[in-house]
């Protein structure tokens, strides 16, 4: 742990009188955009990276979300210096700090576990990186104290690691990387460490201080629900690959790929026949010509490439935009049987067999004053065409 935290902040050039100003505001930053130009790295005969290419705006937060081995994890250590690329190149502003020590890219890190020093006190620890980067020991202390109001723990400062609390020590962990004003912010897995409902808590105060320090952040995550809250942008990966960067509401409303769509929050998957179409919309049949007729609508699309008639492709909904109640008059309408029902407290999510399609919905309702649906109703499902998303298939 020691020699990680050591390697990021013995810096071998001393933190700038600007950035050190103690009269300087708290949010202070000399945030920089960061470039990820065709990067790859492999790891005998496994590819971690393959040609991974990414533009951070400067005070963006940025989030790489994706399974384990999707090389989320690879690509912060290369931003960090702890591994460096087999090729493509790392820009923080402009220069090139592809094969420079981590303690020459000017850059802060929040570790998992924290990191933290359970022998030092709050302030030691948040004035570690100052005493790395050599400032003198009577001038840390302003410093310090202006963290510790950021982080809203003043007079904490004497505390041991020990009497914190976790949400308290992820706090002083961020101070400690923040208190050199970093060019750019490297978050791993910020929250793993705490419980559900203080997790949920600290994302709001994450992203809150993240945005009064205006500091680009790249956070690593495999929590969906910590990526859409937290980030600007998400960037969606898997076998080495950025499938899809975005928004969090554009990535979640408009996944490009079934592997994007299912990942992040759930989906249900329909496989539709083309009938004819032009550069933005699509007439499609819906459904297996053996069990029932199938059902026809016209929807509106953004692939890279046209589908011709009679070509078989896959669309995905959101379980929340399917409805069990009074239809609209353009909506598609699927007869349905309640399989199942569980209920989570704000809402019922309830599993709907729909035989024409021989398959399985799922879909989400707000829970109301009433019990919900039971097992065995039968019930109509219907889907809005604009909430149909046409599913390009998966990079190669």
């Amino acid at each position: 742990m020691f020699m990680k935290v050591h390697a990021m902040f013995q810096s071998a050039h001393p933190v700038s009188d600007a950035t050190l100003d103690a009269r300087a505001p708290a949010a202070s930053s000399r945030s920089q955009p960061l470039s990820l130009d065709g990067l790859s790295k492999r790891f005998g005969a496994i590819t971690a990276l393959d040609d991974l290419s990414l533009e951070v705006r400067a005070g963006e937060l940025v989030a790489l979300l994706g399974p384990s081995g999707c090389g989320k994890t690879t690509t912060l250590r290369l931003i960090a210096g702890f591994e460096f690329p087999d090729a493509g190149a790392i820009r923080i502003a402009g220069r090139d700090v592809t094969h420079i020590p981590p303690n020459q890219r000017g850059l802060g890190m929040v570790f998992q576990n924290y990191s933290l020093f359970p022998h030092l006190t709050v302030a030691d620890n948040i004035a570690f990186g100052l005493r790395m980067a050599g400032v003198p020991k009577r001038e840390r202390a302003p410093h310090v104290a202006r963290m510790l109001d950021l982080i809203r723990l003043p007079g904490f400062g004497e505390r041991r690691i020990a009497q914190m609390s976790g949400g308290q020590q992820q706090r002083v962990a961020l101070a400690r990387a923040i208190v050199t004003n970093p060019s750019v912010l490297l978050l791993d897995e910020p929250l793993g460490a705490l419980d559900k409902n203080l997790r949920e808590g600290m994302q709001f105060e994450l992203k809150q201080l993240q945005s009064e320090l205006g500091v680009t952040s790249v956070m690593v995550t495999h929590d969906q629900e910590e990526a859409l809250t937290m980030s600007d942008r998400v960037v969606v990966m898997n076998h080495g690959r950025i499938l899809q960067a975005g928004t969090p509401r554009d990535v979640y409303d408009r996944p490009r790929t079934r592997f994007v769509a299912e990942f992040l929050g759930a989906a249900n998957i329909v496989t539709f026949t083309v009938l004819r179409g032009e550069q933005n919309w699509l007439d499609i049949s819906i459904g297996d010509a053996r069990r029932a007729p199938p059902v026809t609508c016209r929807i509106g699309h953004a692939l890279s490439k046209p589908l011709a008639a009679g070509a078989t492709a896959e669309l995905a909904v959101r379980p929340e935009k399917l409805r069990l109640d009074a239809a609209r008059s353009d909506d598609i309408r699927f007869d349905g049987q309640v399989s199942a029902r569980v209920f989570r407290g704000s809402q019922h999510a309830y599993r709907i067999d729909v035989p024409m399609l021989g398959q399985t919905f799922g879909v989400y309702q707000q829970a109301a004053s009433s019990n919900g649906l039971e097992p065995g109703e039968n019930v109509t499902l219907s889907i809005s065409p604009d909430d149909l998303v046409v599913l390009e298939g998966e990079p190669q």
